[in-house]
């Protein structure tokens, strides 16, 4: 195949069946952030470059999609003496859906409501290296509650993961849980007490499921931290790793920070208190590259896959980036990509999916004939059915086999003698069975009511 016809590297096209399987996760998505009372919210593809560069640290800036000037605006910048990348552009491709979502509630704070719960389920563009499950374009399913700093709010947002993602048929799932200041707590007392390096090895820790323990401190000794801090980091971390139970891993961070309980910590009690039957696992090597998180952080992985299929986290102060006051924030992001990978390897997906959600197909019997199957598939449409006219007037074994390629059921054959009499006669394809029935029993045939 030419390239030239191909999609843009990391881009894909949905054909009917991934566009039905799509919505059947989707709509279950909905259903169930609606019963706890999130409401739906849209933000336009495009933002101003300005809007979202410094929110997601160095590596977020890199992987943003930018559009350049137009017009003059262009040729000026090309011009000019200082010809960098950002000032060739303006605009950028919306990178995640929390900072526009920062970005609206600043804008309609007045609009809002002071507990404002809002999901979103958009599109995201990052121009990263495209590899197996992994797009440049993607789907994140949201949903964030703006404007408490209750535990709360973490505990609902566990409540409503696990609600998903046993609706959409995952059994063995489990929720990591971390906080920011307790990662920041554990790079001070590891001497790592620089803001760009404690930065530098929150991304690092972030890849410790990927890269391993000895990635980690070669990442680190990169950013010159030096080896001994990156070794008593990492030597703590291991240590708590291999610890099952939440309680004791907070024991040893007390202990480990000189018998004091910190805040973080205090948090993490009442989050791990308020969530009841919910496999919460604190895991103190889940960090969230972003920039913007300041609290509790969480991530879901499917159990024995080791695959993410979300994560989000507080971030108490990026609303306050847009405006004078700061505006607690907490969210989560499903990936619908991963999810619908995972229910695929697993067959979770009812079989009804891959079928056609045509009820029936009408046959064009000849060019005189075509106003009365227009008639009779409006008819039936009118009752509830969703019903397909073949679009011309072609031998009926073809149109016979067309039906049976899309999985149509039942087909409505309209002859003369069928619309003399006001008849149709109908066949079932799964059967072969074949009869002439009114209009009335046709509804019953179909519908079966």
């Amino acid at each position: 195949m030419s390239e030239k016809i191909q999609t843009a590297r990391g881009t894909r096209d949905f054909l009917p069946i991934d566009v039905r399987k799509r919505e059947y996760v989707v709509k279950i998505l909905k259903e169930i952030y609606e019963s706890y009372g999130f409401e739906p919210l849209e933000t336009p593809a495009i933002e101003n470059l300005e809007t979202l560069l410094g929110k997601y640290g160095e590596e977020g800036n890199k992987l943003m999609f930018k559009i350049l000037k137009r017009g003059e605006k262009l040729q000026e910048a090309l011009n000019s003496d200082k010809l960098t990348e950002n000032n060739l552009a303006d605009l950028a491709l919306r990178y995640d859906l929390t900072v526009p979502l920062a970005r609206v509630v600043a804008n309609h704070r007045d609009k809002l409501p002071r507990f404002f719960k809002r999901y979103q389920i958009q599109p995201v563009w990052r121009a990263d290296r495209p590899s197996k499950g992994r797009f440049r374009e993607f789907y994140q399913c949201d949903l964030d509650v703006i404007g408490s700093n209750s535990s709360l709010v973490e505990a609902e947002i566990f409540s409503i993961i696990s609600n998903v993602l046993r609706r959409l048929g995952f059994k063995n799932f489990k929720i990591r849980l971390n906080h920011r200041e307790i990662l920041r707590e554990l790079f001070h007392h590891s001497g790592i007490t620089d803001e760009k390096q404690q930065l530098d090895a929150i991304i690092a820790i972030d890849k410790f499921d990927k890269i391993g323990r000895s990635g980690v401190i070669q990442e680190l000794s990169e950013k010159q931290i030096p080896h001994d801090m990156a070794e008593k980091l990492l030597n703590f971390l291991h240590e708590c790793s291999n610890i099952g139970d939440n309680q004791t891993i907070l024991q040893n961070l007390v202990k480990f920070f000189g018998n004091r309980k910190t805040e973080a910590i205090k948090n993490i009690e009442q989050i791990l208190n308020l969530s009841e039957n919910v496999n919460l696992k604190l895991d103190l090597t889940l960090a969230r590259g972003l920039d913007y998180y300041t609290g509790a952080i969480m991530e879901v992985t499917i159990e024995g896959l080791n695959i993410s299929v979300g994560g989000g986290g507080r971030y108490d102060n990026l609303i306050g980036m847009f405006m004078k006051e700061p505006i607690p924030a907490c969210g989560f992001s499903f990936g619908l990509e991963r999810i619908l990978v995972l229910m695929e390897e697993a067959r979770l997906f009812p079989e009804s999916i891959s079928g056609t959600p045509i009820d029936a197909m009408v046959t064009i019997w000849n060019e005189e004939l075509a106003l009365a199957s227009l008639r009779l598939a409006d008819e039936l449409r009118t009752q509830g059915a969703k019903v397909i006219v073949y679009p011309q007037a072609d031998k009926i074994s073809k149109q016979l086999k067309y039906a049976s390629q899309i999985g149509v059921r039942f087909v409505c054959l309209l002859g003369e003698n069928e619309v003399a009499s006001d008849m149709v006669t109908i066949k079932n394809l799964s059967t072969g069975d074949q009869e002439t029935v009114n209009k009335q029993s046709l509804k019953v045939k179909i519908l079966g009511s």
